[in-house]
């Protein structure tokens, strides 16, 4: 005989105005443990989660592994987007000052040729400097080094609590127990609501 409802259930909260007596130790609680289907519930105090002789976590390493890979691309597109914010404000930076020594060598410049116009004596003008390459620094290389977490390191992304848990045998069958007595409860209380449930009153005189 399979079983009405499977052994996973699902911690979700509930407002203060709703909490209820915890299964356990019987204080109010606002979690709720439930299984998939809706067939089976009941309030729990957190604790009793982290109990290992009560339930057990149950990790679903897909949506887990989804889930760090999410984080680290969201984390990459973050560090580039501060990689680009810091190089536009250091080429505006760049741009301000190479203006500044261009108008002080156009200064000069005018000077020089005033000065060769009185002396009447040419001057060959001096070759500019070629920019050199810019390389990107040291510091700003270290901010698009993102490495792929490593399996176990736990310190890199923090996991959220886990939220599907699994009961131990023997609170298992106890839901199971409590579940076939309300339903047989049910019944019953079906069955009595019914006209033909108890025996009529006998309509005829009782024969000698």
């Amino acid at each position: 005989m399979s079983a009405p409802f499977p052994n996973l259930y699902t911690h979700r909260k509930v407002a203060e105005t709703s909490s209820k007596a915890c299964d356990i130790c019987y204080k109010p609680s606002t979690s709720v443990l439930i299984t998939p289907d809706k067939k089976d519930f009941f309030y729990v105090c957190p604790i009793h989660l982290k109990d290992r002789y009560f339930c057990t976590p149950k990790i679903d390493e897909d949506a887990l592994k989804a889930k760090r890979e999410r984080e680290l691309a969201e984390e990459t597109e973050r560090l580039k987007t501060e990689y680009e914010e810091k190089q536009k404000k250091k080429e505006k930076q760049e741009k301000a000052k190479n203006g500044d020594k261009d108008e002080e060598k156009d200064k000069k410049k005018d000077s020089d040729k005033d000065e060769d116009k009185k002396d009447a004596k040419p001057v060959s003008p001096k070759p500019r400097a070629s920019p050199s390459p810019r390389r990107i620094p040291s510091s700003s290389r270290k901010i698009l080094n993102v490495h792929q977490p490593k399996e176990g390191n736990k310190t890199l992304i923090e996991e959220d609590e886990p939220r599907v848990f699994e009961l131990k045998s023997a609170f298992y069958q106890q839901r199971l127990q409590r579940k076939r007595q309300a339903e047989a409860a049910k019944r019953d209380r079906e069955r009595a609501s019914q006209p033909n449930y108890f025996p009529s009153v006998p309509s005829d005189l009782p024969s000698k």
